[in-house]
């Protein structure tokens, strides 16, 4: 059985069409959560329920925490998890197809979609594992120079719809095997939000396992309405993120150096961010 999970937060204008999507999304019966990272002033409990969702509240300790309690309320016959943003909507199937794609091969871990942004263009979900070089390249360059190698090497060919394995799948929407998930921990709660994605597609790949990007299966991202009144706390909180991961990656006193220009590349790349409100 597939359990869908989804982290609400205040996303009441977003939850109703994407709890009716995920209806049409899979043909075979599923288990939904709904976890309430905010629940006062919210009907996310009232919404779940006229879709026949479960309700968990978590009180907002951070996305990837939320959804490891959702995921803890699951009953031991659920075999796969979807992990969705509520701002989507999934394309009729989608569901049966990643399942299909994952079930192909029991190496692959995690399948992901192809998400679309609300204009209709193709989000780069499916990436490389951030490495020094692209780390550094990308951090410096992808806003300045959107042409340069780096990024272009980071983010893969996002335009095209090709199936292919990936360093790691964003965590927007992506679908894993449970016993994977389980045996990994689940998504690291240190941290808040951003890039628990990143290191989950690490720790499955430095096992030997498989992520996968299935571009026939569909989704659209409507946007991250939850943060858009907290852009610069957000943006903060991206780089945290990602100094975080990258100094893990990369730690060891022998690695001090390497941890040091990293950290410097993403606080230029944040300024300039800030300074130009481009995120």
């Amino acid at each position: 059985m597939i359990a869908v999970i989804t982290v609400s937060h205040g996303s009441d204008d977003v939850l109703r069409p994407f709890l009716a999507s995920v209806a049409l999304a899979c043909t075979t019966p599923i288990t939904v959560v709904v976890v309430d990272n905010k629940p006062i002033g919210s009907d996310a409990r009232d919404i779940a329920a006229e879709f026949g969702a479960q309700y968990v509240v978590d009180h907002n300790h951070g996305y990837g925490h939320g959804i490891n309690a959702g995921v803890a309320s699951l009953t031991d016959e659920v075999d796969w998890i979807l992990v969705c943003n509520p701002d989507l909507v999934l394309e009729p199937n989608s569901i049966d197809t990643l399942r299909a794609s994952g079930d192909s091969d029991r190496m692959i871990s995690a399948v992901g979609p192809r998400i679309l942004n609300a204009d209709g263009t193709t989000y780069a979900s499916a990436r490389s594992l951030p490495s020094i070089r692209t780390g550094v390249g990308h951090a410096l360059f992808a806003n300045v120079w959107k042409s340069n190698p780096w990024t272009h090497r980071y983010l893969q060919d996002a335009a095209q719809p090709v199936r292919r394995d990936a360093g790691w799948l964003s965590g927007a929407c992506l679908l894993i095997r449970r016993d994977i998930f389980d045996g990994l921990n689940g998504f690291d709660e240190g941290y808040f939000m951003y890039f628990e994605d990143v290191d989950l597609g690490l720790r499955m790949h430095q096992a030997g396992l498989r992520s996968v990007y299935e571009p026939t299966a569909v989704v659209t991202h409507t946007g991250a309405h939850s943060t858009q009144s907290d852009s610069a706390r957000m943006l903060a909180a991206h780089h945290e993120s990602a100094n975080r991961f990258l100094a893990r990656k990369y730690s060891g006193p022998l690695l001090w150096p390497v941890r040091t220009v990293l950290a410097a590349g993403l606080a230029i790349r944040s300024r300039f961010q800030q300074r130009h409100g481009d995120h």
